[in-house]
Order: C-alpha cells, then structure tokens, then sequence
C-alpha cells in the first residue's frame, strides 16, 4: 500500500478501507509513514470527515498498532475517561470505590497539558509514589489491589502518540473523528469491559457548548459501542471546579477530605455526585448492578463508609507510596512556602468562574505544563475558592493562592480576581449532570 494513495482518497472525499487505514496507523507506529505524509492524513480527516464504520476502524487500527491488554481476573474490568476541567479529580475516588464494588480498574491516565490538570501529575505529589508501571506490574496491582492508575508505556497505541504530535502542529487537533480515535485508541487497549466517559462543557472544559459536548460524546459512544465495548457517556458541568482547590497537592488533599469524610458524617459535594453518577453509569455498563440506581448507592456507600480511602490507600503503597496514607496524608503532602489570601473588592455574589483562567493561572504558578517537559511544583496552586452562588461582603476572601514565592502570589493576586466575577445578583446553577448519551 502507499501513504500517498490513502491520502488521495480522503482529498478526493472518498473513504480508505479499514484494510489500508490498518496500514497507516501501522507507517504511524514504525516510521513508515513520514511526518508530512502524517500532517496531510489529519488535514484531510480534519476537512472531510469519516463516517461512523471509517472512524472506528481508524480507531482499532491505532489500538492495535501497539499492546492490548489482556486480563484473567474474578470479576469486570472498567475504565472511566474525562476530557478535561479544573479541580477534576474524580479519578482519584471512582478508581477505589469501583474496586469496592466488585469491579477491576487498570485506568491508564494522562498529565496536564494547557490550563486543565493532570491525573497523574496529582498522584505524583505524593512522595514515593511510581505512576511509571510496566504491564506485568499493571497487571499484579489490579489483581491485588482491584485498581491502579498509572501512565501510558510505548506501547501503547504508538500511532496515536505519532498522530497526536503532528496534529498539536498542523492546526487540527480540533477534529471529532481524530478527537475521538484518539482517547478510544488508548482506553480500547486497556482491553475494558464497560467504558463511562465525562465529557465536560463549561468555563473550565475545552467544549463550551451543548452542540459540541454532544457531538462529542456521541461520537465516543458510537465508536465504543461498535467497538464492542458497552459505553455511556454523561454530559457534565464544568462552569466552575468541582473542588474549591486548584493544584496538584491541593487538589489531593481534597480528595482524601472526600474520601475520609465517613468522621465528619455523610459525605456531599460536587466531586462526591459526579464520581457517584459516572460510578453508577459504569457498574450498571459492567452488568454488576441491575439499575444505575442500584450502582450509585453502592459508590456512595463506599465513600460515605470509608471503604473506597481503604481501597485507595492500599493503591498508593502498592504503587511506591506511604503506607498507610489515609489516616496520615497530611503530614505527607507539600506545602508551599507562601499563602496570600485574595479579598473581594466589594459585595455580592459570586455570579461567575473562568475555569480556563484559574487553570492557566496554576499553570503559571509552576503547577501545570505548557509544553510536555516543563517541571511541575506539586504545592503551589489556589485554595479555598468560593462556589457559583455564594455571596460576599467587601473584604471577604473569595480564595488564597499557594506559591513558591512572594512575587509569585502577588502577580497571580489581580489574575485570580479577574477569573472570579462578583455581581449583585446570583446565577442560575445548572445541574452537574445536564445530558446522557448512549
């Protein structure tokens, strides 16, 4: 076959075979295929589109291009996929709490890029802890522990790592087709048995309309489906974060408030519902829940009991943390060395987050990456931000910011005041959840 005939066809708004778009994400992973030859493939996919059966061929063709996971386990395996937001943690407590529930999760998960934060990057605030597991070691922690989180190797899905590059240069990152065969490429070789997907719409997420959040997700459902692994996606709101910290450490330090919450009585929130409703989504997909009912009690029983901190606990020491992290986080978790609270200027309510803002503004303050090498500093960050509704009297701090120095807190000071807009009257909240798909 040959590069260029492929790509002559999708110009010519004809649709390559699954047979030749195998061969391409195949010169993706070994070479074969030049970076140009690359570059002009995801233009013509990004101008002309594939219909649904070219997508997801192109979608198992990437997953195929390296390692798929197999499994011999007592039980399902089950993944979850987020597309992105600020102060998202919820990775960190529906890992566990699904392994309480019967369920294995080999979640393999990413690092921040552009202003949304990392799952990865949170884990690695903790000391000790390895987020950098081969499969045979993957597949000894699921079976011991019920859940791992870890990064991607090589080998996993290398046309998309390949695809992903040139499409980051080539001004078609915003394709729904490449969109969607590469976050399936990479959930699909983890070889799961039930999928639930959040994608995000708001201030904080990358799709800031109802129209785009459902393509996408329809998109991913479709895919996953003919894929033949049982998948739903909610649609949920991302106008503001769904913990009031920002920042890698921060944001743990809120989830263990989460987990552990069983000491100061039932445990509600934001990050508490949507990990429940995804959890719930997920155990009825898997079969091990006759109701998404019947799922999300059994999720919020995990949490509100204590049971997923358990879980979660004995994820971090098999993953090179400290032992016994649940009852002692605090004295784990960096600090950093400056904390300036932000007041408001004068009274209201708060009306209005830039998500986008506050996540870029992190980034600034060292906790995030622009580009893939910049060193992250898993303290600093921002605190204590007030939710959509809340009202203030001038004077009152609306939030604090961790930094390394002072000059660093000062500077992020008028930027965070920006991002949070005060009005004399309160917003209309939406719901968490506004839509499910599939």
């Amino acid at each position: 076959m040959d590069a260029r005939a492929v790509i002559a066809r999708l110009r010519q708004k004809e649709i390559p075979t699954a047979e030749e778009l195998s061969w391409f994400a195949e010169g993706l992973a070994s070479g074969a295929v030049s970076d140009a030859q690359a570059g002009a493939f995801a233009m013509a996919v990004c101008l002309n589109g594939l219909p649904p059966a070219a997508r997801s061929a192109l979608t198992l063709a990437m997953r195929d291009s390296g390692d798929v996971l197999t499994w011999d386990l007592p039980g399902p395996v089950v993944d979850k996929h987020s597309t992105g937001g600020v102060g998202d943690c919820v990775s960190l407590l529906l890992a566990p709490a699904l392994a309480e529930c019967g369920a294995f999760v080999p979640m393999i998960s990413g690092r921040g890029l552009g202003h949304t934060g990392g799952t990865l990057d949170k884990l690695e605030a903790i000391p000790g802890l390895s987020t950098q597991v081969a499969q045979d070691g993957l597949a000894g922690i699921v079976a011991d522990v019920g859940c791992a989180i870890v990064g991607a190797t090589a080998r996993i899905a290398p046309a998309d790592k390949r695809l992903y590059a040139v499409r980051d240069v080539t001004a078609t990152v915003e394709s729904l087709d490449l969109i969607t065969a590469s976050i399936l490429s990479k959930k699909l070789a983890a070889s799961p048995e039930a999928l639930v997907l959040d994608v995000k719409i708001g201030s904080g997420a990358f799709m800031k309309t109802t129209a785009e959040a459902r393509a996408l997700a329809t998109s991913l459902v479709e895919t996953a489906n003919a894929a033949g692994c049982p998948t739903q996606a909610l649609i949920t709101d991302m106008n503001q974060p769904l913990v009031p910290s920002l920042g890698n450490a921060l944001e743990v330090a809120e989830v263990m408030r989460a987990l552990t919450g069983v000491q100061a009585g039932p445990t509600t929130g934001p990050i508490i519902d949507i990990t429940v409703a995804l959890g719930g989504a997920v155990l009825r997909q898997a079969g091990l829940v006759e109701s998404v009912e019947a799922g999300e009690a059994q999720i919020a029983a995990t949490l509100a009991e204590g049971r997923a901190a358990e879980r979660f606990a004995k994820m971090v020491a098999a993953q090179g943390g400290p032992v016994g992290f649940a009852e002692k986080w605090q004295r784990f978790l960096p600090e950093a060395p400056v904390i300036l609270e932000v007041t408001a200027e004068h009274a209201g309510y708060v009306n209005a987050i830039d998500g986008e803002a506050l996540g870029l503004l992190v980034v600034r303050l060292g906790g995030g990456r622009m580009i893939e090498s910049d060193r992250i500093d898993p303290a600093v960050g921002i605190s204590d931000l007030l939710p959509l509704g809340t009202k203030i009297a001038k004077g009152d701090v609306i939030a604090r910011i961790h930094a390394a120095h002072t000059d660093a807190a000062q500077d992020a000071m008028s930027a965070l005041r920006a991002a949070v807009s005060i009005a004399p009257a309160a917003p209309d909240l939406l719901p968490l959840v506004h839509e499910r798909i599939g």
